[in-house]
């Protein structure tokens, strides 16, 4: 049983196992789905300037060779940005979509100047110095002249913080249709002026609102460029409005996300493969069982397996087939079981009728003493005859001795089950064999009405001790004794001998008789084997060496038989001998 337990536990377990494995690769898709989203909303908000780090973070260096993912190659050249890296030297190691006017080295005043100012000639710059393995500077640009045309415009229309009136018609026509606008800033925030089509209109920035509008230009939909007026303190601002560009995304999360959502769509159909071959592996068992349930409850116990199961589970070298071998314990057991409940059901069949039989014999031997008791009360109470004294003497001996015949009847039934229901409560004392046997021995040959065997006794030469309860041990030799007696012809010489072997007191009965048939040996000590009628002038319940038997049992005794047709009978009981007398012993 604790195999089946160890293959079922770990069976389950390995599936539990794959199922956790799912739930944890999904729960870490679903985790990093949520980053993903995070940091392209952030990249959205950000870009360019998140793009730089996220580049110089994904960016590998092997020996002199530098490796940038292609897909962010590809964005950056969609959104016209431009990039190169520096190495420690100034030297341009790295360069992907640069202009042509680009130099191929900087020098340390000119790096400087690009991280403070974010500019270099005509692009605006984003830069990240990564000193992971060893310097690099990163620098991704896009052109901007916006700044370079604030200060023409300021030159040329600017006065007094404002553009001229006579001024903005030209202003307006050069921004044209291309969707710019200029908001001229005062210092506090308030909008003095704003030149060209603007679809939102306002008043006033807060103090850190053009910061963020130039840090998050995606966000706020448009790149902003400015110039500042440090003779009136005003500053100038160019409005570029930008469509949305598809530069959102985080490539390196994008890809470990696909491993995972691919691990995870094998580990499902792994898991579900292995589901679906477990619910086969142990549905099928189940089902072959609750037919077995259905069958045994309805009785057919030899019907255990059709045979049409019986090819379902085992081969045809008659092992057992894989799908099935996990149970195996269990089809032995109920094989096993199926065996003794229909050995049992033959043995209660069996019993029934053997009890039907001793019934109708007990109903047969009470039905003929009672004919002749009922025949003689008739004659008596109707006072037509007259009888003599003798007469009347001989009609009681008569009534009388059916009387006993009955009441022994029924006697020997009662010691039948008083025998199978109290010997484990027996009362044992120590008795000598030779001494008990002797008694019970000349009983029978001093009974002047047993003339036509003659008997003989032969004792051991040592004493016998055995534990034994004097009463039914008595009745078990008066059984045996009277059933040599009974069965056999005039003439018979019946022995009865003690011996000792081994530890056991032996009693030996042996008569040189009829004997008896193989079929009336086989069932001698069966309860019910037959019963004894009154016209075959035997007395008795035919129980007698059932009782017999049933007594030497309790003294923990066996009983065995021998006899062939003609050649007599012999019956050995053994009993364990005690070395000396113990005293009384219940048990």
């Amino acid at each position: 049983m604790s195999r089946i337990k160890r293959r079922i536990a770990i069976h389950f377990t390995v599936q539990f196992f794959f199922l956790w494995v799912f739930v944890a690769v999904s729960m870490l898709a679903a985790l990093l789905l949520l980053l993903q989203y995070l940091v392209n909303q952030d990249l959205k908000k950000t870009f360019p300037y998140g793009a730089v780090s996220n580049i110089a973070t994904e960016t590998v260096l092997d020996g002199d060779h530098i490796k940038v993912p292609s897909r962010w190659v590809n964005q950056l050249t969609e959104a016209d940005y431009w990039l190169q890296i520096v190495d420690a030297q100034g030297k341009v190691i790295y360069s992907s979509n640069a202009p042509d006017g680009l130099q191929a080295s900087y020098g340390a005043a000119e790096l400087l100047q690009i991280r403070e100012t974010g500019r270099f000639g005509g692009y605006r710059l984003m830069t990240e110095l990564d000193t992971t393995e060893k310097p690099l500077f990163f620098m991704l640009g896009t052109e901007d002249s916006g700044e370079d045309r604030l200060r023409e415009w300021v030159r040329d229309f600017g006065e007094n913080g404002r553009v001229r009136s006579e001024s903005i018609h030209e202003l307006e026509r050069q921004l044209g249709s291309s969707g710019q606008y200029v908001e001229i800033v005062a210092p506090d925030g308030n909008i003095l002026q704003t030149i060209g089509t603007s679809e939102q209109r306002r008043d006033s920035y807060r103090p850190l609102e053009l910061i963020s509008m130039s840090a998050e230009p995606a966000l706020h939909g448009s790149d902003i460029s400015f110039y500042y007026d440090g003779s009136t303190g005003s500053a100038w601002i160019l409005h570029t409005v930008k469509e949305s560009r598809g530069v959102v995304r985080q490539p390196i999360l994008h890809e470990v996300i696909l491993t995972l959502i691919y691990m995870g769509g094998l580990v499902l159909v792994l898991t579900l493969a292995f589901a679906i071959w477990h619910g086969y592996r142990y549905g099928q068992p189940l089902l072959l069982f609750t037919d077995w349930f259905e069958r045994m409850g309805k009785g057919h116990y030899h019907e255990a397996l059709t045979e049409r199961d019986r090819k379902k589970v085992f081969r045809k070298n008659g092992k057992i087939r894989v799908r099935y071998r996990l149970y195996k314990e269990v089809i032995a057991g109920f094989y096993d079981m199926a065996a003794k409940l229909e050995a049992s059901e033959k043995e209660r069949v069996r019993l029934e009728k053997t009890r039907e039989e001793w019934m109708t014999g007990i109903s047969h031997d009470l039905r003929t003493p009672l004919a002749t008791i009922q025949g003689y009360g008739h004659l008596l109470e109707s006072g037509q005859f007259s009888f003599s004294e003798g007469e009347l003497k001989e009609m009681g001996r008569m009534i009388r001795g059916k009387g006993d015949y009955m009441l022994e009847l029924l006697q020997d039934f009662s010691l039948t089950f008083q025998l199978k229901n109290n010997a484990d409560h027996m009362q044992r004392e120590d008795f000598e064999l030779n001494e008990l046997v002797r008694r019970a021995v000349l009983r029978y040959v001093n009974d002047a009405t047993i003339q036509h065997v003659a008997f003989l006794f032969e004792e051991h030469v040592n004493d016998l001790f055995i534990k034994a309860n004097a009463k039914w041990f008595r009745r078990m030799l008066d059984n045996l004794i009277s059933n040599a007696i009974k069965h056999n012809p005039a003439g018979t010489q019946i022995v009865v001998r003690t011996e000792a072997e081994a530890g056991e007191a032996i009693i030996v009965v042996e008569d040189n008789g009829i004997g008896m048939d193989e079929e009336t040996k086989r069932n001698l000590f069966e309860r019910y084997y037959r019963g004894t009628n009154t016209e075959d002038g035997s007395d008795g319940a035919g129980l007698g060496m059932s009782i017999a038997k049933a007594i030497a049992v309790a003294h923990q005794g066996v009983i065995r038989v021998e006899s062939r047709e003609g050649s007599g009978t012999k019956i050995v009981l053994r009993f364990p001998r005690l070395l000396e007398g113990a005293g009384p012993e219940k048990q």
